[in-house]
């Protein structure tokens, strides 16, 4: 735009100079706020950027003065650098396969650095420590300094990634491989971001509710400027913009590489990233330009650099760095004639040195402390660093983040630039360095993390232990509805009112609920427990004549996270791991749309198993054809497959409110009083029948995962066994009626878990396999089966995949019905009958296994079919 009035123009800058130099920044932007609101009430369009320059936010005469020594620190974190190089290498050397990651630790070790060295807090009698999610492919140099620190020993370090042995070290922060180091899962690209914002939300939770104290712990998380295309990663800032997150710190390293090439080539990552996390109410702080770039902003007093760094995209700045300074000298300063005179007392070598934000440990610093003391924001910090630094073969490549080796000219390089005391014959074998214990680098390590409370990384593994309620507290539950017909969801919201009662265990509670509390029956939780909201509530709400009105409160005790599947789980990964983070055992329970659950956050749902995760998941509305109107994408016929994929999930499908109840009091059991670090997923119902009483004796094959439910006493030449769970359980044992009019006797077994009884019988199968001198042990199943007359027809509300996986222990002809295929809306009755799943189908089913096994003639089955109307020419389900 061409300046009509340049003196009227230099008056104003002159003003506004004058307002900053005598009554400071707050003044200033008082004013500009002012006249901005005057312009716009006129209807005048202001010109608008929500991006800083591209320049450090710090000012230099504002930054805060690091006060260690620069020298020993820079020692220290050369050796770091080193044995993190070394420790890659020589694994790779051992078995190519084994892989790892160089040049993501060599760009940040800076930014690790300061924050061991002077901000994290380690927890101890004061403090509660400080919560770091570490950037996973970064591993290999907090490994490197807990070696120095002589808390991993060189045998684990010569075992990176060879874990199965027991002597190494996992790949990534892996809490369940190494339950005493990592506290967090974080590899999953853009899982460590979200969790790490709902963990500062529930440390503030917790807070607020009395647990912790308040204003001493942050959490830090560490990410890449790639990983900020994970829709995971930005997706929540919000929420910490609007909760106001001041405990929470982003520290992005900003390399402009993502695995495969530059983030943003033909732009610039940082400046979108700053646009993002403003306009998301984040404080935000770049460190660009090193100390060595300093002299040169104080002689730009035309702003010529400035527009020049402007200006250049992103593929420049990473060639630049991938070149020389002679190349820096003609295509940056080049560009201007004055911007070229400006260095020209500058050598090739001086212009390489003009260092990056963040390899500069002073400008890091002031950041670090910026950010620790900034109040009502979460801030983020956006480090420019180089990918692969100081490696020399990777350095600023697209191929630097697969670097896992390194030539021995760029080890000599690396040696003599960071000053390792190796000679040219050591360099081969790839040494380990660490100094002897009395030495000044050694003392001044441990001096730095003595005064900050203690090591870390370092992870609590287990609590305090929480008693669990008498199974007796939930005697309204296991006695039935009587005549009443309700759901187990009904049921499940009945449990949880009691068990929030329990004067040990009810405040420790975490109900999470994902927007469904109406769907779910919970709304009447609202009034009792409060909503948590950190600011109250600053409204009166529109039902608040009513009994359940909608109460938000600072210590309510109910999180709702609103249409957020993946918050609602990053806060269940939050409360269930707080026994190890907060030293507080806590109890979340989630309910959601079970379609909804582990189809949608997968990912999520693994990371809580491998943060060793407690707590419950409620699937709702569970089943193919119990949630008759909706259709294909809310009908769950699979979560209970893809909840048997983690290991140290537990997965019931109960049909009856008893079965429920017994079931969470064992969990209860299980995670807060023994302290197993497991979780459980439960699926409910939202179909109305009568809850039966619990028949005396049935706790113990609840929990394993099936029990007789009816026994055929009558007198019938043919019998078989009829499996059900969830609600088909009560179309198996129509079935059964019908066929007693057929002449056949069947015994019912509820089955609670066929994913229990399938992890008991591989664990059966293995015993028996190592010990074939011994007596052969039988599973479960074998032991309920095995003495039984007929064969075995088990039907659900899942695939048939979900029955099937215990065909191979049933002892005689066995068939399963499920609910493959796409979902669809229609009403239960005629949904069971498109997926065969109903009464007649079990009863045919039933009809042909026994002929299978020649006890029936197979017109038996015909006129079955006949009788009871089912269309043979039907289209098959699983047709698409």
């Amino acid at each position: 735009m061409q300046d009509l009035d340049p003196v009227e123009t230099q008056e104003w800058l002159d003003a506004l100079e004058s307002v900053l130099d005598h009554e400071g920044e707050e003044r200033v932007h008082y004013l500009m706020t002012r006249m901005g609101e005057l312009a716009t009430r006129s209807g005048t369009q202001l010109p608008y950027s929500i991006n800083t320059p591209y320049r450090n936010t710090i000012p230099v005469t504002k930054e805060a003065h690091m006060p260690g020594d620069l020298f020993m620190e820079r020692r220290i974190r050369s050796l770091v650098r080193w044995n993190a190089l070394a420790m890659v290498m020589r694994a790779n050397l051992k078995d190519p396969d084994l892989g790892g990651h160089i040049s993501t630790f060599a760009s940040s070790a800076t930014l690790y650095d300061i924050g061991f060295n002077y901000f994290w807090k380690a927890p101890n009698e004061e403090h509660g420590g400080d919560l770091i999610y570490y950037q996973g492919h970064a591993s290999p140099g907090v490994y490197a300094r807990a070696f120095l620190e002589g808390r991993l020993s060189e045998d684990q370090m010569n075992n990176f990634r060879q874990e199965v042995d027991g002597k190494g070290l996992s790949s990534y922060p892996h809490p369940h491989l190494m339950p005493d180091f990592w506290q967090f899962p974080t590899v999953s690209m853009g899982l460590g971001p979200i969790t790490a914002i709902y963990q500062a939300r529930f440390m503030k939770y917790l807070e607020n509710r009395g647990y912790i104290p308040a204003g001493k712990q942050k959490v830090w998380c560490f990410i890449g400027d790639g990983e900020c295309d994970e829709p995971e990663t930005l997706g929540a800032i919000s929420l910490a913009g609007r909760e106001n997150l001041d405990n929470l710190i982003f520290v992005i390293n900003c390399n402009l590489q993502r695995l495969d090439g530059p983030v943003r080539g033909n732009g610039k990552i940082v400046q979108e990233l700053e646009g993002i996390f403003r306009g998301a109410d984040w404080n935000v702080t770049k460190v660009l330009w090193g100390r060595m770039w300093d002299p040169l902003f104080a002689r730009d007093t035309e702003g010529r650099m400035q527009q020049r760094m402007d200006a250049v995209v992103d593929g420049e700045y990473q060639n630049y760095k991938a070149k020389d300074g002679a190349y820096v000298r003609k295509h940056f300063f080049g560009a201007n004639p004055e911007l070229l005179k400006m260095v020209e007392d500058l050598s090739d070598d001086e212009i390489w040195k003009l260092n990056r934000g963040g390899h500069d440990p002073y400008k890091v610093y002031a950041a670090y402390h910026q950010a620790v003391n900034h109040k009502g924001q979460p801030t983020v910090i956006l480090a420019k660093t180089i990918k692969g630094y100081g490696t020399g073969a990777g350095e600023a490549k697209n191929t630097a983040h697969n670097t896992k080796k390194v030539d021995v000219e760029s080890l000599k390089k690396f040696r003599d630039r960071f000053d390792i005391p190796l000679n040219d014959s050591q360099l081969s074998e790839l040494p380990f360095y660490r100094p002897a214990d009395d030495s000044a680098e050694m003392k001044y390590l441990m001096g730095r993390r003595e005064s900050l409370g203690g090591h870390l990384p370092q992870r609590r593994a287990r609590s305090i232990s929480i008693p669990t309620p008498p199974l007796e507290t939930l005697k309204a539950v296991l006695d039935g509805s009587g005549d009443r017909e309700i759901s187990t969801t009904m049921a499940f919201g009945r449990i949880l009112s009691q068990l929030v009662k329990d004067k040990d265990l009810g405040k420790r509670i975490v109900p999470i609920l994902a927007d469904e509390a109406r769907t779910f029956g919970m709304e009447g939780m609202f009034r009792q427990l409060g909503i948590y909201s950190p600011h109250g509530q600053l409204y009166e709400p529109v039902d608040r004549d009513q009994v359940m009105y909608y109460r938000e409160e600072k210590d309510g005790q109910i999180l709702q996270e609103g249409l957020n599947e993946a918050g609602a789980m990053s806060s269940f990964i939050a409360a269930g791991t707080a026994y190890s983070n907060y030293n507080q055992p806590m109890l979340p329970v989630y309910i959601f749309y079970s379609m909804f659950g582990f189809q949608r956050i997968g990912d999520l749902a693994w990371a809580a198993g491998d943060a060793q995760t407690r707590g419950f998941l409620l699937g709702g509305t569970s089943g193919r054809t119990t949630l008759n109107g909706e259709g294909l994408q809310h009908e769950d016929g699979h979560s209970h497959i893809l909840a048997g994929t983690i290991p140290n999930c537990r997965s019931y499908d109960p049909t009856y409110a008893y079965e429920l109840a017994v079931i969470m009091r064992e969990g209860i059991h299980q995670m807060m009083e023994l302290q197993q670090s497991v979780f459980y997923y439960i699926t409910v119902m939202n179909e109305n029948y009568q809850q039966p009483a619990m028949p005396a004796g049935v706790e113990d094959g609840i929990i394993k995962g099936m029990y007789l439910l009816e026994e055929e006493t009558g007198d019938f030449k043919h019998r078989v066994q009829l499996l059900g769970s969830g609600t088909i359980l009560n179309e198996v044992r129509a079935a059964a009626g019908l066929l007693r009019e057929m002449g056949v006797g069947a015994d019912i077994w509820s089955v609670t878990s066929f994913n229990e009884l399938r992890r008991e019988g591989l664990a059966v199968d293995r015993w028996n396999r190592l010990h074939p001198l011994e007596e052969r042990r039988l599973t479960y199943v074998e032991q309920c089966l095995g003495e039984r007359q007929g064969p075995v027809i088990a039907s659900t509300d899942y695939m048939k995949l979900f029955a099937d996986q215990i065909r191979q222990w049933v002892p005689t002809e066995f068939q399963v019905l499920g609910t493959d295929g796409f979902g669809r809306s229609d009403s239960r009755k005629k949904l069971r009958d498109h997926f065969e799943v109903d009464r007649r189908w079990v009863a045919v089913a039933a009809l042909q296994a026994l002929a299978n096994q020649g006890k029936l003639e197979r017109k038996v089955v015909a006129d079955a079919i006949t009788k009871f109307g089912i269309d043979t020419e039907k289209r098959n389900p699983l047709d698409c």
